[in-house]
């Protein structure tokens, strides 16, 4: 049995995305098991790591590492023994180098580029919130049949958006008076800078996707 752990750092309500993902295995007969925890030891002997995150990137990073040997383990798995990791909203954001919300934040670094302020113009509220669509400018195994009718829609909530150095790592965007980064991935990583869990079809076809990819 494969063990999906959610890490659970105290940013925010995981219920939801506990759910989704539980829904998903149910739905696809998958002999996983979903475990929401906080415990690095825990997290040690699991084949995926899911990595949500709501708030302030520089909170989410200083709360991230007050868990006990957590950022060196996420380190370790992801980086090092390359398990399939899933970054959430600022748990994407935290994949790469540098945050620059209230200050300048070290991420993980895994992917070149910051996380700035959205500027979608005159007329458009921040931060972006609600329904959007949703682009795809490249294939990738864990997006496969999203983009069109229910499948292009997904739910953001966020100030700040990656902005990667290489556009080769940018696999979904939308559109909020400028393009948005939606959706990362290199190698074993993947990040959605929406909530897959808020996102209805979009997010649970997309989690099931993640669930059996095998990069």
């Amino acid at each position: 049995m494969e063990t999906v752990a959610i890490i659970d750092y105290g940013s925010g309500n995981l219920r939801s995305a506990g759910k989704a993902f539980e829904r998903m295995v149910r739905e696809n007969g998958l002999d996983v098991r979903i475990d929401v925890t906080g415990d690095a030891a825990r997290v040690q002997n699991a084949d995926r790591i899911v990595l949500p995150g709501v708030g302030a990137f520089g909170d989410c990073r200083n709360g991230l590492r007050a868990v006990d040997g957590m950022w060196d383990l996420i380190v370790e798995l992801v980086h090092q023994k390359a398990r399939p990791f899933l970054g959430i909203c600022v748990g994407m954001q935290l994949m790469a180098r540098w945050g620059l919300e209230h200050g300048r934040h070290a991420g993980f670094g895994w992917i070149d580029g910051n996380v700035a302020p959205i500027a979608p113009g005159t007329g458009f509220k921040v931060p972006h919130m609600g329904w959007n669509t949703i682009q795809l400018p490249q294939e990738h195994p864990v997006t496969r049949g999203l983009g069109t009718g229910d499948l292009s829609h997904a739910y953001f909530v966020h100030s700040y958006a990656m902005e990667p150095a290489d556009p080769n790592r940018v696999f979904g965007t939308a559109t909020y008076g400028a393009p948005i980064t939606a959706i990362v991935a290199q190698d074993n990583m993947v990040g959605t800078q929406f909530h897959p869990e808020k996102s209805q079809a979009t997010g649970l076809t997309l989690i099931s996707n993640f669930l059996k990819w095998r990069p």
